[in-house]
C-alpha cells in the first residue's frame, strides 16, 4: 500500500522556511522524502545558524523579502515549478506600533500583501503540477488582538483569501488550504513565552496545557498536502490546543 504521507519526488517550497515554524514544517516534509527548498530573508543560511535555533539539515536555501513587491516572481522563475507552496512568512510589533501608519503598513504587506503575491507567482506552475498551496496564519484571525490590530487584522485576511482562492483556483487543480496556529515558541511570541508569568497564564488557558510545537504543525501541514485531504479546499485548520474552544 502506498503512504500517504511519502513525498517522494515531489519539490516543496517553504516561505519563511528558514526558522520557527516554518523550518519545522519544512523539516517535515523533508524528513517524508520532500526536495524542500526555504526562503528568507538573509543573504544565506549560515546567518540565521549564527542568530537563531535554525535547522538546514537537507534543505536548500533562497533568498526572499517579500517585502520587495516583485521578488517573489524572480525567485518563481528561478525555482520553476513546485508541487507544495507552504507560506509561512509573518512579522508581528508590539508596543501599540501597529496603530501608527508605519507599522501597520509594514505587518499588513508581510502578513498579507505578500501572500498574494506569492500564491500569484506560483499559481501557474502548481496548476501545472496539480500542487497545493497552504497558508499559515493564527488563532489570531478568529478572536480580538487588543494590542496588535494589523496582525490580527492581517492574519484573518490571509484565511478569508485560503477560502476565496480555494474556491477560484479548484478549476485549475490547485487546493488552498490553511493553518492556524495558537501559541508556539517562535521569535513572534518571546513576548510571551520567554516571560514566566505571562506563559503560565496561557497554559492556563489552552486545555491540552502545552504549548504548540513546529512539529505539530508540520504534522497539519504534511496532511493538508497529501492525497488524505484530496477531497479539501478553501479550508483552514485550527492547531491550537483548544485554546480557542471557549
Amino acid at each position: 500500500m502506498t503512504d500517504p504521507l511519502d513525498f517522494s519526488n515531489k519539490r516543496v517550497l517553504v516561505i519563511g522556511g528558514s526558522s520557527g515554524i516554518g523550518n519545522g514544517i519544512a523539516q517535515g516534509f523533508r524528513a517524508r522524502g520532500a526536495e524542500v527548498i526555504v526562503t528568507g530573508t538573509r543573504p544565506d543560511a549560515g546567518d540565521y545558524l549564527e542568530a537563531e535555533d535554525s535547522d538546514f539539515r537537507g534543505l536548500e536555501y533562497r533568498q526572499l523579502d517579500v517585502i520587495d513587491r516583485d521578488a517573489a516572481d524572480a525567485v518563481a522563475a528561478e525555482i520553476g515549478a513546485v508541487d507544495v507552496l507552504v507560506q509561512c512568512q509573518g512579522i508581528v510589533r508590539y508596543g501599540r506600533e501597529e496603530f501608527a501608519r508605519k507599522g501597520w503598513d509594514d505587518v499588513i504587506d508581510v502578513n498579507l500583501n505578500s501572500v498574494m503575491d506569492v500564491a500569484r507567482a506560483f499559481h501557474a506552475g502548481l496548476a501545472d503540477t496539480g500542487g497545493s498551496m497552504t497558508v499559515v496564519s493564527s488563532v489570531a484571525a478568529f478572536k480580538a488582538a487588543i494590542g496588535n490590530p494589523a496582525y490580527a487584522a492581517s492574519k484573518a485576511g490571509a484565511a478569508s483569501l485560503v477560502k476565496s482562492l480555494g474556491e477560484a483556483w479548484a478549476r485549475d487543480g490547485v487546493r488552498v488550504n490553511g493553518i492556524a496556529p495558537g501559541l508556539v515558541p517562535t521569535k513572534l511570541t518571546t513576548v510571551t513565552t520567554e516571560h514566566p508569568e505571562r506563559r503560565e497564564g496561557a497554559l492556563a488557558s489552552i486545555p491540552l496545557r502545552r504549548m504548540g510545537t513546529p512539529e505539530d504543525m508540520a504534522g497539519a501541514a504534511l496532511f493538508l498536502a497529501s492525497p488524505l485531504a484530496s477531497y479539501m479546499t478553501g479550508q483552514t485548520l485550527v492547531v491550537d490546543g483548544g485554546l480557542t474552544l471557549s
